[in-house]
Parts: structure tokens; sequence; C-alpha cells
């Protein structure tokens, strides 16, 4: 079945490749067979498989506490009592050994479960239909759960969205259900995850709606919330809540000091920003400057790195004059780990009801950033939401502490610019305000402190998106070429021409037409809006079914008024050679459902038309072409491969061979392949029709000897003598 196994596996190859194989077929056609012998209704399915994936997140929940727990017993616990010689060391021993257990699998069996896991879920939902392979499911959480009990600066939240969401994908693909059921049931998993992690339901769904698309209607809304309450019964039921966080209530003490919690959305939106750049440098510098080390290897180098760090920084803390008990420095570990080791939560509670002192907390926000981008920047599993509530926590003090400074004690306390710094530094990663605001609110419970809340994550939001456009999630797909939004790539809908999908006839009227005629029109055509032209068939404005229910309202004449007394004349257009990522942006300025498509050279001249329905079609179109160019280029790589084919960028002079041909007229060298073209800000795959214009980027792949005689192509001027292949 597509997503759970290669139908072309063959089956000789051992048992268990055979049953892997074998098994999910099997148990795919007996709920066929369940579901076409009772036939439910669609209701029944869509409830019914809302509620499986909720309660099965649940139980993961739950199990993978379980699971920390019992890596942290045999960690921390366990192995120092058999061994108490080495004492403190057991703080750099542990995390290593739990990374060299976990990254063999991560490096060579599952290395989709690095890391948070929800950047390989938003790729699954936007490019696959939302098919995610069962066994990220099966290897997710006891690989995270080594990396957390050991002591790696990870969350457990990230990683139970995954597992949330890959059961949520393999229950559609068990059922066969269509493609919009499976993404929804994904995102139900997902909603569901974050509910069970944080008990907070309502912040599930805020999750699966900013980060996973919103593409959801009422009767799919209403399933994704339906999971994530059932996943919170379940966690809440078997564990008594999500994280064990006891936070008291907070205030807001006087209405002036919202301009500090501003002031904190914006220092926590540029800390967001740094998060990722800190992040992305560690992971750069694991995957590039240090490739010469093995890949299962890298986890538990960075694991190392972050033992030595728990071990010397609270005995320097100590030398500083700091009490033991406040740094956790002393005997047995186990009740001394490193505020920074795993999600931190035990110490943010503490942090959270007596604040800590202002170094303190700049020390910790600044190792906490050290260690969570070397744990996972490395390559282990984990979470990133626990690290940012971490981070946000300590930033949020230091700035209360300032604040504090200025306004009277009795006015301003620490601890409620700790909570509120929380959600503005998850904002500022992961660009999720709603979510990241409805979690700390259902942490306390506290409709009071709503406020500063909200002053704070918009602030956040605003200023990283401008300093930053992608959030931590997205950029590790951006740097691959996937740009998301609302759920879709838009470098697909880049590549995209609006000529190739328009629609070449668009709904007209005159605008001499009375309404009485327009009304007659609407009714039998069923149109909401049509395009309006003058005797001559230029365009002249558009009017719509609104139009001309204002007109009636008013009490316009309908027998003598004209369509050009009421039509809108200033309309936005589309033009055929732009793409259809352009024209979306222009779309949702305005929240128009269609745009007119004319001439460049006489904006009156109609063309065609796009509507909303356009831009789905124009996606799958784009991923297919996409899928086509991979497979192409990926057939060509691999039989050309002892040949070290290499990519080549190509310019197009004007004058050149290449200027104003087609693709398909060029003598192209043995073994070339021309992919790709920008033509200013547009990305089209190239195809044997397209013609090749001055000033056009070209990507192609050659054979080192032909690279030569290709660009002489593009360079030399067309009277140039040019040797034919």
């Amino acid at each position: 079945m597509k997503g759970m196994a290669s139908p072309s596996q063959p089956s000789g190859q051992g048992p268990l490749p055979s049953i892997a194989y074998r098994f999910p077929r099997y148990l795919s056609r007996q709920f066929s067979r369940i579901l076409d012998r009772y036939q439910p209704s669609e209701t029944t399915v869509l409830l019914g498989t809302a509620i499986l994936v909720g309660a099965l997140t649940g139980l993961a929940s739950v199990a993978f506490i379980k699971m920390i727990a019992w890596v942290f017993r045999l960690g921390y616990v366990d192995l120092p009592n058999l061994i108490p010689q080495i004492g403190r060391g057991w703080l750099i021993i542990i995390p290593t050994l739990g990374a060299l257990i976990a990254g063999p699998i991560l490096a060579y069996i599952v290395p989709e479960a690095r890391a948070s896991g929800i950047p390989a879920v938003m790729e699954s939902l936007a490019l696959r239909g939302g098919q995610i392979r069962a066994r990220v499911a099966i290897f997710k959480l006891p690989l995270t759960a080594l990396t957390i009990g050991s002591g790696g600066s990870a969350g457990r939240e990230g990683p139970i969205v995954q597992v949330g969401s890959t059961l949520g994908s393999v229950i559609a693909q068990l059922l066969r259900l269509s493609e919009n059921r499976t993404r929804n049931l994904l995102a139900c998993g997902a909603a569901a995850g974050i509910s069970a992690a944080f008990n907070a339901p309502i912040a599930g769904v805020a999750f699966a709606l900013e980060e996973l698309g919103g593409e959801l209607g009422l009767g799919m809304l209403g399933n994704v919330v339906i999971s994530s309450v059932v996943a919170t019964i379940v966690s809440a039921a078997l564990t008594g809540g999500g994280e064990t966080l006891v936070i008291p209530l907070q205030r807001l003490a006087e209405p002036s000091a919202i301009l500090f919690y501003v002031l904190l959305g914006a220092i926590a939106g540029l800390w967001g920003v740094v998060y990722i750049k800190a992040f992305y440098a560690v992971s750069n510098l694991f995957d590039n400057r240090w490739r010469r080390l093995p890949p299962w290897v890298r986890p538990a180098t960075g694991a190392l790195i972050l033992g030595l760090i728990g071990f010397i920084y609270p005995a320097f803390l100590v030398w500083r004059g700091y009490d033991p008990g406040l740094v956790n420095y002393g005997l047995p570990v186990a009740e001394n780990i490193p505020a920074i080791y795993g999600s931190g939560f035990a110490f943010l509670e503490q942090a959270l009801h007596s604040p800590l002192p202002l170094q303190l907390a700049a020390i910790l926000l600044v190792l906490k950033l050290a260690g969570t981008s070397l744990t996972l920047g490395s390559g282990s599993a984990g979470g990133l939401f626990a690290p940012s509530l971490f981070m946000g926590a300590m930033l949020g003090t230091i700035v209360g502490h300032l604040v504090e400074q200025i306004y009277p004690a009795n006015i301003i306390d620490p601890a409620a610019f700790a909570l509120a710094g929380m959600a503005g530094v998850l904002t500022g990663a992961v660009r999720a305000p709603l979510t990241s605001m409805l979690i700390v609110f259902e942490l306390t419970n506290d409709y009071a402190f709503i406020l500063p809340l909200m002053a704070t994550t918009i602030v956040s939001a605003i200023v990283a998106h401008r300093l930053h456009p992608e959030s931590i999630y997205t950029l590790r797909l951006a740097l691959r070429g996937i740009r998301l939004r609302h759920g879709r790539d838009v470098d697909v809908l880049d590549s995209v021409l609006v000529n190739d999908i328009m629609g070449e006839a668009p709904p007209l009227v005159q605008r001499d037409m009375t309404l009485r005629q327009l009304q007659r029109y609407f009714h039998e055509t069923h149109h909401h809006g049509t395009l309006v032209v003058d005797k001559d068939g230029l365009l002249a404005g558009i009017v719509t079914l609104q139009d001309l229910g204002r007109a009636m309202n008013i009490g316009l004449d309908l027998e003598r008024t004209e369509v050009g007394s009421i039509m809108t004349k200033t309309l936005l257009t589309a033009f055929p050679d732009e793409s259809i990522g352009a024209a979306l942006q222009r779309m949702a300025v305005r929240d128009v459902g269609r745009l007119p498509v004319v001439d460049r050279r006489n904006p009156r001249k109609i063309l065609g038309i796009v509507r909303r329905s356009d831009i789905v079609r124009a996606y799958r179109y784009g991923i297919l072409h996409r899928d086509d160019l991979e497979d192409r280029a990926n057939q060509f790589l691999i039989s050309r491969r002892e040949g070290g084919t290499e990519f080549v960028e190509l310019v197009v002079k004007q004058g050149c061979v290449a200027d104003g041909k087609q693709v398909c007229q060029l003598h192209l060298p043995p073994e070339t392949l021309l992919t790709t073209r920008r033509h200013g800000d547009q990305l089209n795959l190239l195809h044997g029709d397209h013609v090749l214009e001055k000033g056009d980027i070209i990507l192609a792949l050659s054979e080192p000897q032909y690279v030569e005689q290709l660009r002489a192509l593009f360079e030399e001027e067309a009277d140039s003598p040019v040797e034919p292949p």
C-alpha cells in the first residue's frame, strides 16, 4: 500500500520484510471489507477515526512519559548506584551513551525521526497528501525517550505531534480513505499530540490550524476538536495531566504595565530569531564542516559537548557564590540534574514560583540555547517546544528584573514576565501566536492574564517575521527548496504560469444590460460574479451577486438601471505570463475569488479568468511537473553517476544561439538536461515548447566534458559557428 511499503519489494528477502509488507495490506483489506459490509455513514467513519486517533495519541503520550522516566532512572539512579565512584561524571557519560545508542537508528533506519519531526509532518501534508511511513511512530518515541531521559536538551511535544500525525496517516491509509480525509486525520493526530503533551485541547486545535495549513471546513474542524479532546481525556486520566507545571496565577496589576509586555514581546521575537539562527548554525556545523564524522557519531558528539557543559557550569556557579541547591550542584546526580538537561520543566516550575537572580537567568538562557542547538542540531530526536518555553521564562525573568528597577516592587512581578516570555519566545521561534498564547493560558487558567499574553505574542510574531520570515520549522523545508504558505508549497505555485490553468471562456455581460436581465443571467447560470465588457468587447469592470443585492436593497429600478452603474470599475487583473503564486498573493490582498486575465500590452483585452478552484488545480499540476522533473533528474544522475555529472548555471545572453529559441530547437550536447528556468521572480520547469529569453537563468545537468559546448549555446552570438553535437 502506498505510504506503507514499496509494492515492488520482493517477498523472498526473508520473513521480516515479507511480513512488514503483507501485514498492512492484510489489515487494509479487512478494514475495507468491514466498511463495505456495514456501510456506515460518512459522519460515523470520520467521528470514529477521529476518536481512535485521539485515544491512540493519548496512550502514546502516556507510554512516552513512562519511557522517559525509565531511561532517566536507569541512567541517573541505577547506574550511579552500581558504580558510585564516577560521581558527577555520569552527567557526561549518560547523555553520550544515550546518543550512541540512538545514533545508528536515526542515521540509517528512520532519518525522518531526527530533531522535532514537525517539519516532516508539514512536508508530508503539503507534498504527499498526508502519507507517512508507519515505522516513524514505532521508532520516534523510544529514540526521543533516549534523548530526553539521558539528559538531552529537548522536549517531548514535537515528537508526540509527529507520532500522532503518523497514527492518523496510517489509519487513513489502512482504511483507504481519500487524500482529504488522510490530511484531516493527520491534522487530528497533530492536534491530539499538543493536547496530550500540555493538557491543552484548545491549543492543540490552534496548532493544527496555524502550523498545518488551516484548510479545514466546519466538519473537518470538528474532527480535529474531537480528537484533541479525547487525547486530553486519555492522557489526563492516566497521568493526571500533561506537562507537570503548576503555575501561580498572574494578573495585570497596573494597566500602564502593558507597555512593558510590548517591550518583552519585541525582545522575545528577537530572541526567537537568535534561537533559529543558532540551531541552524550548529546543524550546518555538523552537516558540513564536520561531515567527515560518521552520521551515527554526530549525535554522540553533540551530547558529549552538552555533558561537559552540564558538568562544568554548576561547579562554576557554586564557585561564584551561588547556593548549590539553586544551581543543582552535588550528589546524588538524580537529584541534581543540570537545569539545561531534558525539558527543564521541573526547574522552570521552581523559577516561576520563586524568580531567579538576574545573572543566573541570563546564564541559563544562553546555556539552554547552546544545549538545545547541540542536542538537536547534531541529529538527535527531540522537540523544540519545551526549550522555547524554558528560554522564554528565563528571558521574561531578566526583563522583569529590569522593569522592576523602574516600577515599584509591589506592581511588577518578574514571575509574570517569565510566564509571558514563555509565549513570546515560542511565538518568535515557531510563528504560531495563537497556539503559544493558548498553551500558557491553559496552563494558568487565568483569564485576567490574557491581555499581557496577547500583547507579548502579537508583538513577538511581528518582530520575528520582519527579522526572519521563516520559522524554525519551515526554514528546514525552505533550505531544501520547499516554501510553505497555508500548508502549500508556494515554490510549486511559482513554477506554474497563469496561462497553464486559466479558464479561457470567462462569463461576460454587456455594460448596457439591465439589472433585470442580470438577475435572470445569475439565476440561469448560477454564477456569483461576471466580467463586464463594453460594446467593443473590452474589459470595463466586474459585477457580483452582492452588487445586485445591494442595488435591490436601495430600491434601484431593475428594468431601467444598467449594469455599468453598479459594477466595480477598478479591479485586479492577472497576466498570462506571470506565476500563479503571484496571482494568488494579489487575490489574498483583496480577498477576491476571481481574477480576469488580460493582455499585458492591452490591459483591457480579456484572455481568460483565474478562480480559487484553479489554484488547487495549479498546485496539483505543479506537483506533478516537479515530481516528473525529479524523476528525470534522478534517472539521469543514476545512469551517469560514474561520469561525475554536475549542475551548471547558465544565463541567456542577448543574441546568443539559445535566445528566442524553444528548448526542443536547441542542439544540446549529449548527456545534457535543462531542468529549470528563472525569469525575473518566476521559476519554471523547462519543457520542449518553452521559449528561452534574454536574461533567463537556466539550471542544467551535464557531463563535465560537454559543459563548455553547452555554455557556447548561451554565450556566443547566433551567427558564430557552433559545432553540432
